[in-house]
């Protein structure tokens, strides 16, 4: 428990500086923990026996994050994204080189690592310009945060106390509808906060936010575990101690981030 508590805080700190310190750390900080990410991602794959193409697939999700972060920069357009069409191409011509038993499942999980992983850190990554598109600001990305934070802690707190009743049994035993509501009480409670201390948004859509961030981040939580357990793999990674890997501690924000940003982006625009 104390290694845990060490790693966290320390953690935390370095998060928390990677907003505050403007644009292109935040841009830098993000695009390397996705892509750490990812290759946990294509780590744990290959413990089931499948190949993936790592080498190509973190290219792909370089070049997606990249371009994503110029279009907020430099407002590349969009069509840029068409440079990526190559690269995914070239994943089935390198695999014809390959003697796999299962040359789609290879394929198939080379893509599935780039949209589990990437694409959302890339929607996370895009809140912190939803304010303006041509300027960085780090209050939905540090709010997003807190929200996410608030849910864990809340359903922590509560599912340890009052927790009775299975959420998802099947995949995560631990985890109880007690722990749920508990982790929408706070994570409400802390959008009221954030709503006096950031007032560019009205406190309901603060806190329509916060419940969007504790469901889907909840089901992104259980889809890695299903994963997890699909591969009998206890963690993602190791290098946090105490937590596991990146992925582990970011399960929540990999369904959570892209919902939020259409819903606030139907909200703004």
């Amino acid at each position: 428990m104390k290694t845990r508590a060490i790693t966290a805080f320390f953690f935390t700190i370095v998060m928390l500086g990677s907003i505050f310190l403007g644009g292109y750390t935040f841009t830098a900080f993000y695009l390397v923990l996705s892509l750490v990410s990812l290759l946990e991602f294509y780590k744990m794959i290959k413990i089931g026996g499948i190949r993936p193409h790592r080498n190509m697939g973190v290219l792909a999700a370089s070049v997606i994050f990249l371009l994503t972060a110029s279009y907020h920069f430099f407002q590349f357009e969009l069509k840029y994204l068409l440079l990526i069409i190559p690269i995914i191409f070239s994943i089935f011509i390198i695999e014809l080189y390959k003697k796999e038993k299962i040359p789609f499942a290879n394929i198939s999980y080379t893509f599935v690592g780039f949209i589990y992983v990437t694409v959302p850190f890339c929607f996370f990554y895009s809140l912190g310009f939803l304010a303006d598109f041509n300027n960085y600001s780090y209050h939905l990305p540090l709010a997003f945060l807190l929200l996410l934070w608030a849910s864990d802690t809340g359903a922590y707190l509560f599912g340890m106390n009052f927790g009775k009743h299975r959420l998802f049994e099947r995949h995560s035993p631990k985890k109880s509808w007690e722990g749920f509501f508990g982790g929408v009480f706070t994570s409400v409670l802390v959008s009221y906060l954030i709503s006096h201390w950031f007032t560019e948004m009205d406190p309901l859509i603060w806190g329509g936010m916060a419940i969007i961030i504790v469901c889907f981040g909840t089901l992104g939580d259980l889809v890695e575990s299903m994963l997890k357990r699909s591969l009998d793999t206890k963690d993602s990674g190791s290098f946090l101690p105490g937590h596991g890997g990146f992925l582990d501690r970011f399960d929540g924000l990999l369904i959570a981030a892209p919902i939020v940003y259409v819903y606030l982006y139907l909200i703004l625009y």
